[in-house]
């Protein structure tokens, strides 16, 4: 169905009469009464009824006209939010992220250069934030760590480097750093296999000859976090992760031989998508300001 058609049928029946519709409408009486002949003709009907010079609405053209009316309003809503969201006067941003840590920063600044765009962090490991990504559940990705991804683009973010923290009463505590060898036969809690900051932690350590005991491995950083606060173990986090609390004290590794680097993903078929690059950019001000 044609909406210049249908456009053309209800500038007639408001305006009452061909030429002013035509008028109205910037087209030419001839073009304009074409177009409603079309739609008559079309579904063999009368939509008006011609008397003289006047002009009144069949009785199909009273019951077609709310309905014109309706999709006239609609046609012009969707080109508002078409508008809109073309602006950025409106949206919904979905993040998918390893944590939350690695986001605020980031979602925080945008908020305040887009306050109008909604947005939403859905939290997760890489895997899900992947499979988050393929079925479109999540917009852009925020991991930590770069991931070899076919079909993906990516940006480097920010690196952090891996610390310490250990209870107050801890040897370390009243130092600001250790050399790394001083963590030899240290009672360490681990995250979970698969953890950013564990793999580069461990590696850092093998690289340098350096031997821990493993005293408890932990799920999570809030976990992790109550352990090293009852005096379990040492724990290690990213700097950015890193949450104070007067019962434990942070140190770093001198020379910072561990870190872990926050990357932004998306699927690559989206990157130049309005509203994704509009994130991406602010996080590109964020990283070279950094």
């Amino acid at each position: 169905m044609s909406t210049a058609r249908l456009r053309a049928f209800l500038a007639v029946a408001q305006h009452g009469s061909f030429s002013a519709a035509a008028r109205a409408l910037g087209l030419s009486q001839p073009t304009l009464t074409t177009q409603v002949q079309g739609l008559e003709q079309q579904y063999r009907v009368e939509l008006f009824h011609r008397r003289g010079r006047r002009i009144e609405l069949s009785e199909v053209g009273l019951r077609l006209l709310p309905i014109v009316r309706q999709m006239s309003s609609l046609e012009t809503e969707a080109y508002s939010l078409l508008h809109d969201c073309g602006e950025l006067n409106s949206g919904h941003l979905k993040l998918g992220a390893v944590g939350p840590f690695h986001v605020t920063e980031m979602v925080d600044a945008y908020r305040r250069r887009y306050p109008r765009v909604e947005v939403s962090i859905r939290i997760g490991n890489s895997v899900e934030v992947f499979e988050d990504l393929e079925n479109y559940v999540v917009d852009i990705g925020v991991l930590a760590r770069f991931h070899d991804a076919p079909g993906f683009s990516a940006m480097r973010y920010a690196r952090h480097a891996i610390i310490l923290f250990v209870h107050h009463e801890h040897p370390f505590a009243q130092r600001s750093s250790v050399r790394i060898e001083e963590l030899q036969d240290q009672r360490m809690l681990q995250r979970e296999q698969g953890s950013s900051t564990r793999r580069v932690l461990e590696a850092a350590m093998a690289e340098a000859g350096v031997r821990t005991v493993t005293t408890m491995e932990i799920g999570s950083r809030e976990a992790l976090r109550e352990a090293v606060a009852r005096g379990i173990g040492i724990g290690a986090v990213s700097e950015a992760e890193f949450i104070p609390d007067p019962r434990i004290r942070p140190v770093r590794i001198e020379g910072d031989p561990a870190s872990t680097e926050t990357y932004l993903y998306c699927l690559q078929e989206r990157r130049e998508s309005l509203l994704l690059k509009s994130f991406l950019d602010v996080a590109q001000v964020i990283r070279q300001a950094a």
